[in-house]
């Protein structure tokens, strides 16, 4: 696959790049070791993801020597690019979530895990939910999934670890509540062992805030429903995981 390669040298964490393209194109921000990888054809992970709109920004996570990958993926044509370094700005916005390639789990039967308050299940919850299975996603969801008699626990622990990803509607009301406390510990650890996608979404909250209530939060940067509508949002999430689901099934036909 042809792609443009921005060698950006080392970088500090939290320092900004700005990417700015012709046309949309996919964007691969990776360090060196998974930008090796990627060179050569191999499983890699990168913060990024298919660009419409620039310039597009990035935050560095940690230190180290970092490339931008610019390429159009399955697309016919031409793109153009160049980046530019910026200081840090912790309100910059990022993708929802870097994608990972990960290793293929045989018990994955649900694309994307909702974790959720009640009070935000009208508002955010039941929109999103239905706009994602109206793209073709299969999606678990609380109001389908748990039924009078099931343990609450042990429902839980089988919708996320059967699920790729997870969708985290942070509120003011989800750090609260006993049972999204739970959800979050058990998503983190998955996010830090397999590897697991995490989507965040800001509702009424400011990311200051989520930062004071769960610091490890603050990488994960979000789309917030008073930037975003959840049409666009819905939009934003299918077309990572349609493009995850494409990366693997390549890589698993290689």
């Amino acid at each position: 696959m042809q792609f443009i390669k921005h060698d950006l040298g080392q970088r500090s964490g939290g320092e900004i790049v700005e990417v700015t393209l012709s046309n949309a194109a996919t964007v691969r921000l990776m360090d060196s070791s998974n930008f090796h990888n990627y060179r050569n054809g191999r499983r890699h992970r990168y913060y990024g993801g298919h660009v419409k709109h620039s310039p597009f920004r990035l935050k560095i996570p940690n230190s180290g020597r970092w490339y931008v990958a610019v390429d159009l993926g399955e697309y016919s044509g031409r793109v153009k690019s160049s980046v530019r370094m910026l200081p840090g700005n912790p309100v910059q916005e990022m993708p929802l979530q870097s994608i990972l390639t990960t290793n293929k789990h045989d018990d994955i039967k649900y694309d994307v895990f909702i974790s959720h308050a009640s009070e935000d299940k009208d508002e955010v919850a039941r929109p999103l939910e239905e706009m994602l299975k109206k793209r073709g996603l299969e999606v678990w969801y609380d109001d389908e999934k748990l039924k009078i008699g099931d343990s609450l626990v042990r429902k839980i622990n089988a919708g996320i670890n059967s699920s790729r990803f997870a969708i985290l509607i942070l509120s003011n009301s989800f750090f609260n509540k006993r049972w999204t406390k739970y959800e979050l510990d058990v998503l983190e650890n998955l996010m830090v062992t397999e590897d697991r996608v995490l989507f965040s979404i800001l509702h009424n909250i400011t990311p200051k805030k989520v930062k004071s209530y769960r610091v490890s939060l603050a990488n994960i940067f979000a789309r917030s429903t008073a930037t975003y509508t959840i049409e666009e949002i819905a939009d934003e999430i299918y077309e990572v995981i349609v493009m995850f689901n494409r990366q693997e099934k390549s890589i698993g036909e290689a």
